[in-house]
């Protein structure tokens, strides 16, 4: 309803501008101040005053005398307030809402596009468990590709995996080289990420510490590995495929607790061994852009405002990860109509000159969209290090968090009144789905770009600005439309205008919004939006919940009611699975 509105807004206003023949290519549409009584307003009087020559109120009492709302299925009455053009909502816009809302679970989804996306995230070297300060990439990616499909697109989740770099030749040849019994400790758990990752530590360590001559012999040995992969030797890779795919399959048991879970793990020795790589750096060879400097063919992108030139192949015709990515990037636009990456700002220079490298290749480059996150830090400052073995584990805080929601949960059930019947694998269930909601809340609701600390107090909070809190709403709401379909009301068939008060009116517009935030989310890669939305949703609820009894009303109005209800029901757990939450039915 409100993108219908909308558009009735563009509309009429465009109208009016083109008949008093002013300009109309920017409208200034857009929500009003908080102390402007409207759905939508226009701002475009402050524009408009240095063409005009006359102060903006004069010019947007102009604009409004001007505007005709007859023909509008939404847009009720026009009036301003100083320099703005304020557009008011019919009541059809509040009836059509709760009639939306409340019949259809999937609301907010948006019609099919017809596009095809991948999004490709986390892709973290399989070298040993998924530790703290990469988790804000399985957790923005996943919501990325969730809040795509929301909109109407075609999505596949891709993991790029780096096996065929020296990193992954150290971890073969360590595993390779050193007996269970040289390793150091005991794994942390049980899972053979764990387990085989003290391998690539000693082999690390050793490469650090040992004799010069030992050193060199390991080196020898690593660069056959690495001369081997290059070459697409068979056996060479079924050694480090040996390794990878062990690895990797414990670090997906990890993300899938999360959940983060992938549609396809994209190799990047796939384009190495299908020669795409080797065509790819032939044709980079024959650009204007291409030189041979310090033994290795390289890429001048001064045009593209990078002094750093873009290494593509070694002097021993040796690919690079870059290189292969190239390929990869090509493969992505030969199979999908737009190519989302989910980056860590220490990728920035990377992606810059990769977007450049395939512009000189001739690719629209208008179909690769990057979203840069910066890092999650816990209180203290620790450091982590998968090489060092350092740092904090991802199964640790999703652990930790699990544990600490398991008895706040508990708690607060002890002070509770009503009696839920909730046993203890209830209690499980909703410790685990606030525990891990209340991770990916916290991490998904702030805006990528800025680095965040990872607090538990602010994270656990069943109060505002948490997932818990927005979790419990959906809670209340099942449990109301429980109570009510135990006591005989129905809300099939109502009345919506009987819903007259500010707190139905202002929840109502509130759903009526979820689907335009859902279009903006998606066009700008903001899922920290949807969850800004889900709290707002939230906060009126709970003053509708105050403010207007269901059971306790006349049947006609609490009929009504419980349609709002369940209308708040399927907007709340929608947006929560759009930040990958979920939506318990009883907390």
């Amino acid at each position: 309803m409100f993108r219908q509105f909308r558009e009735e807004v563009e509309t009429a206003l465009s109208a009016a501008l083109s008949s008093l023949d002013l300009p109309t290519d920017d409208l200034g549409v857009e929500e009003p101040p908080e102390d402007v009584p409207a759905t939508l307003a226009s701002s475009v009087a402050f524009r408009l005053a240095g063409v005009v020559g006359a102060p903006p109120p004069k010019i947007a009492a102009d604009i409004a005398e001007e505007l005709s709302v007859e023909g509008y299925d939404y847009l009720a009455a026009v009036d301003t307030q100083g320099p703005y053009v304020n557009f008011h909502v019919s009541d059809a816009y509040y009836d059509d809402t709760l009639d939306a809302a409340a019949a259809d679970e999937e609301y907010g989804r948006l019609p099919a596009t017809g596009d095809s996306v991948v999004v490709e995230h986390t892709s973290a070297n399989p070298t040993g468990p998924v530790h703290v300060g990469r988790t804000r990439n399985p957790v923005i990616g996943d919501a990325v590709a969730n809040l795509l499909d929301f909109a109407g697109n075609d999505v596949d989740r891709h993991y790029y995996v780096n096996d065929a770099g020296r990193q992954m030749a150290v971890f073969t040849w360590a595993y390779e080289t050193f007996d269970e019994d040289e390793l150091d400790g005991e794994p942390a758990r049980e899972r053979v990420e764990y387990d085989l990752v003290r391998y690539y530590r000693k082999g690390n360590a050793f490469l650090e510490e040992a004799d010069p001559e030992e050193v060199e012999q390991a080196e020898a040995e690593i660069t056959e590995i690495l001369q081997g992969i290059e070459e697409g030797d068979e056996e060479t890779y079924a050694r480090v495929e040996t390794v990878v795919d062990q690895v990797l399959g414990g670090m997906r048991e990890c993300l899938e607790r999360l959940p983060a879970e992938f549609d396809e793990f994209v190799k990047e020795t796939r384009f190495m061994f299908d020669g795409s790589t080797r065509d790819l750096a032939e044709r980079l060879k024959e650009t204007d852009h291409a030189v041979y400097e310090e033994d290795a063919w390289q890429l001048e992108l001064d045009d593209y405002g990078f002094e750093k030139n873009l290494v593509f192949l070694r002097s021993d015709d040796t690919s690079l990860y870059t290189t292969r990515d190239l390929a990869h990037h090509e493969w992505k636009f030969d199979n999908y109509d737009r190519a989302v990456t989910v980056l860590g700002e220490d990728h920035k220079l990377q992606s810059g000159q990769l977007r450049a490298a395939l512009d000189i290749l001739g690719n629209d480059v208008d179909k690769l969209e990057n979203v840069i996150y910066s890092w999650v830090n816990l209180p203290g400052g620790e450091t982590m290090s998968t090489r060092k073995g350092t740092g904090v584990m991802l199964d640790d805080l999703l652990d930790e968090a699990i544990d600490r929601a398991r008895d706040e949960v508990e708690t607060r059930l002890e002070g509770r009144t009503r009696d839920d019947d909730l046993g203890e694998a209830d209690i499980d269930r909703i410790a685990r789905q606030v525990g891990i909601g209340a991770v990916r809340y916290d991490i998904v609701s702030k805006q990528p770009t800025k680095t965040i600390t990872f607090e538990w107090d602010q994270a656990l909070n069943f109060e505002a600005q948490s997932a818990p809190y927005i979790q419990y709403v959906h809670a209340r709401c099942c449990g109301i439309a429980n109570e009510a379909a135990a006591a005989g009301l129905d809300a099939s068939e109502v009345d919506p205008t009987v819903l007259t008060t500010d707190a139905e009116r202002d929840l109502l517009a509130t759903i009526a919004r979820f689907p335009a935030v859902v279009e903006a989310a998606a066009d700008d890669l903001e899922p920290h939006t949807v969850a800004t939305f889900a709290r707002e949703l939230a906060e009126v609820f709970n003053t509708f919940y105050r403010e207007c009894p269901v059971l306790d009303a006349d049947e006609e109005v609490g009929a009504a009611r419980l349609a709002l209800v369940e209308a708040s029901r399927n907007a709340v757990a929608n947006a929560l699975s759009i930040v990958g939450v979920e939506a318990p039915e009883s907390m």
